[in-house]
């Protein structure tokens, strides 16, 4: 069942990777938007953890993520990097960058518990980021632009050069 599920999961973001590539493929991508090796590696391991569970302070997919949890674990899992803590504590550190500067694999952090860095995703280009909502408590994909989180963005922050 774990292999058919692992499978399944994997599928998906094959198809979502494709899918990707192949909406933004007539057009060229800004100079900000080129994709650092790190930064691909986290996209698609994070692509990988879609339709996984929330769970308050979960640290891995089986048990299920919270937004700072599935962070932890892409980065850590996809380039080694341990990077740990509440989403205020990543935001904290990293090197911070514009919102126009995003490439994929950086993190993008929001307010949306009235309380600033309260929530954060990765970015995966194309205006898109994925995370670990506890609303519909499952792991998805979302629009920057979308009116929830459009007001409450607050900063962006890299970890690769």
């Amino acid at each position: 069942m774990m292999l058919k599920s692992m499978f399944g999961k994997a599928w998906m973001a094959i198809t979502i990777a494709i899918l990707l590539t192949a909406c933004g493929g007539s057009t060229l991508l800004k100079q900000s938007e080129a994709v650092s090796p790190q930064g691909n590696e986290v996209t698609f391991y994070a692509l990988g953890l879609i339709d996984t569970g929330y769970r308050f302070g979960g640290k891995n997919p089986e048990a299920g993520l919270d937004c700072s949890g599935m962070v932890s674990y892409v980065y850590r899992e996809a380039v080694g990097m341990k990077i740990s803590g509440s989403a205020a504590d990543m935001a904290r550190r990293g090197k911070e960058i514009d919102k126009d500067s995003l490439r994929a694999g950086d993190l993008v952090f929001f307010n949306t518990l009235n309380r600033p860095f309260s929530h954060v995703g990765v970015y995966i280009g194309d205006g898109r980021f994925i995370h670990a909502p506890s609303s519909k408590g499952k792991v998805r994909i979302e629009r920057m632009d979308n009116v929830y989180f459009a007001p409450r963005f607050e900063m962006a922050r890299t970890y690769f050069d």
